[in-house]
C-alpha cells in the first residue's frame, strides 16, 4: 500500500507518512497540510530560520526552544507543531523540507491529484497558470498542483516536470541545443 510508494523512502518520507496517516485519522489533514505550507513558506523567507533549521551547530534544546517560538510567532499549534517539535527533538528538523514536500506527495494523491513542478524565466500571470493546469490535466486526466518557481537564467520558455517525465523547453536549453549542433557541423 502506501509503504510501497517511492514517495514515502527515506527518513522524510517515513515521518511524513506518519503524520499523514495521523492528521487522516484525526481528520485533520487540510489544517495539518496547511500549516506546513504555512511554515515552508516562513522558511523560504527566513534565511535565519533555514539556518535554525539546517545548522547541526545548535543543540535540540535550543533548536526546540526557537521552533517553539517560532511556531508560536506564526501561529501554528496542534498536530502539525507537535510533529515540528518532534522531529526537533529526534535531531531530523534538517530534514524539514523533505518532509513537507513528501507530505504534500501523499496529500495530493490521497486527493486523486498529481504534482507538477514548473519553472520559468519570468513570473506567470494567473490567466497562464489557469492554462496550463488546464492543458496539464488535459494530457494527464488529474487534477494538477503546481508549484511555480522563477529562474531568470532560462532566458525564456519553461520546464515541467510531472513526477519522472521533464518537459524542457526553455531558450537555454533550445540554444544550447543549437551550439552543440553547430559545433558538429564545423
Amino acid at each position: 500500500m502506501a509503504g510501497e510508494d517511492p514517495i514515502v523512502t527515506g527518513v522524510a518520507g517515513r515521518y511524513a507518512l506518519a503524520l499523514f496517516e495521523l492528521a487522516l485519522e484525526e481528520k485533520a489533514l487540510e489544517k495539518t497540510e496547511a500549516d506546513l505550507n504555512h511554515f515552508g513558506e516562513a522558511l523560504d523567507a527566513s534565511e535565519d530560520l533555514v539556518r535554525l533549521v539546517k545548522s547541526p551547530v545548535f543543540g535540540a534544546d535550543e533548536q526546540t526552544r526557537a521552533i517553539s517560538a517560532v511556531l508560536d510567532k506564526i501561529e501554528i499549534e496542534g498536530l502539525t507543531a507537535n510533529f515540528l517539535k518532534l522531529i526537533t527533538k529526534n535531531r531530523r528538523l534538517f530534514a524539514a523540507p523533505d518532509m513537507i514536500e513528501a507530505f504534500r506527495k501523499l496529500t495530493a494523491r490521497h486527493r486523486g491529484e498529481t504534482s507538477a513542478e514548473v519553472v520559468t524565466a519570468t513570473e506567470l500571470e494567473d490567466g497562464q497558470v489557469t492554462a496550463l493546469k488546464q492543458a496539464l490535466k488535459a494530457a494527464l486526466d488529474k487534477d494538477v498542483q503546481l508549484s511555480t518557481r522563477v529562474d531568470p537564467s532560462l532566458l525564456g520558455g519553461l520546464v515541467v516536470k510531472v513526477g519522472s517525465r521533464m518537459i524542457d523547453s526553455s531558450l537555454r536549453t533550445k540554444l544550447n541545443s543549437m551550439k552543440h549542433a553547430m559545433k558538429e557541423v564545423g
